[in-house]
């Protein structure tokens, strides 16, 4: 087999093709023989059982996404924010943000207060 060839590079065009049984039973219970009546009848089959298909495969998706359950939020805490004058600086203060349940494990770092959350 050609390695440039592939099902997508014929110049054949593709003919649409009835995907469900019971178009294809509908097609075969219409059909007269008479080209014009069957070309017309497999159209209006065709489209509409595209769009039935889009409509099951939306409404399945739909329902599948609903009923995933997500874990829940985790709560959101505001953290605290600290300033005290710095030891090596006169015009830049040492600024500090922890989180509430921070025990202050960090040398030098003091743990949170209720007075440090007013800051």
């Amino acid at each position: 087999m050609n390695s440039s060839s592939n099902e997508f590079s014929s110049t054949q065009p593709v003919e649409p093709k009835l995907k469900l049984n019971e178009f294809k039973t509908l097609y075969k219970t219409w059909s007269r023989g008479i080209p014009w009546w069957d070309h017309l009848i497999f159209g209006c089959l065709w489209w509409l059982e595209e769009k039935i298909i889009d409509y099951r495969v939306t409404t399945e998706v739909t329902k599948a996404v609903e009923e995933v359950v997500l874990p829940p939020m985790p709560d959101m805490v505001t953290p605290i924010y600290t300033e005290t004058p710095s030891d090596t600086s006169i015009s830049l203060p040492e600024m500090r943000l922890t989180a509430p349940w921070y025990d202050g494990g960090v040398k030098g770092a003091e743990p949170a207060t209720e007075a440090s959350r007013d800051h």
